[in-house]
């Protein structure tokens, strides 16, 4: 087995992951006794849910950039002028996560929104790698610099 093809399947971790950030997302309503959620709690389990889905999101940064999954993100990818929105969409999301969330835990004293700042920033830092594979998938699939053969 190739060392890209075993990268490949790690990178299907990532589905147990957000499975586990759908968890977190839905545990506080699970129970419909909205009457005593407490504010800690929720915030408690939305800082649970952004760690998992930043680490999903690192997992999914591991597949191989060479193909595209679904006929929508080859249609994104081919284009250039769609490839490079979506760049530039994932670029500016990353960053607001990872500037807010910093922000956040330096300045916040709130212990729940502290948390709720870490989690934000985890996931930000799992964009990161999302952006880099979509580079890559962008400069895999690009129809504008693909070499025709004649």
């Amino acid at each position: 087995m190739k060392v890209n093809q075993f990268f490949h399947y790690i990178s299907y971790l990532q589905y147990p992951f957000m499975l586990v950030a759908l968890f977190y997302a839905f545990k506080p309503i699970l129970g419909f006794d909205f009457a005593s959620i407490e504010l800690s709690d929720l915030l408690g389990g939305i800082n649970n849910m952004l760690v998992f889905m930043g680490l999903s999101v690192s997992f999914s940064s591991l597949q191989d950039t060479t193909k595209t999954q679904n006929e929508v993100s080859r249609k994104v990818w081919e284009d250039p002028k769609k490839g490079k929105i979506f760049i530039a969409m994932i670029t500016t999301v990353t960053f607001i996560c990872i500037a807010v969330g910093l922000l956040g835990y330096f300045v916040l004293h709130d212990t729940g929104l502290r948390e709720l700042s870490f989690g934000l920033t985890t996931f930000g830092v799992g964009l990161i790698g999302l952006l880099k594979a979509a580079i890559e998938m962008f400069e895999n699939h690009r129809l504008d610099k693909k070499v025709v053969n004649t």
